[in-house]
């Protein structure tokens, strides 16, 4: 496993945004980073979809 690189100094002295670092990252990392997204964005709805089950409302005569 490679170790993390330090970014590069942009000319003009400035700091690049850390949205540009998460982008570049992203970008460089590839279906890495798709496969982490899935898995949360298919967590998250398990999640919600677990909630609204278990807060569903009772209604008589059922």
């Amino acid at each position: 496993m490679t170790e993390p690189q330090a970014p590069a100094p942009q000319e003009g002295g400035e700091n690049p945004s850390f949205t540009k670092l998460a982008m570049r990252n992203m970008v460089r990392k590839g279906k890495l980073s798709l496969g982490h997204f899935a898995l949360t964005a298919l967590g998250f709805m398990g999640f919600i979809t677990l909630v609204a089950w278990l807060g569903r409302p009772q209604l008589p005569g059922g």
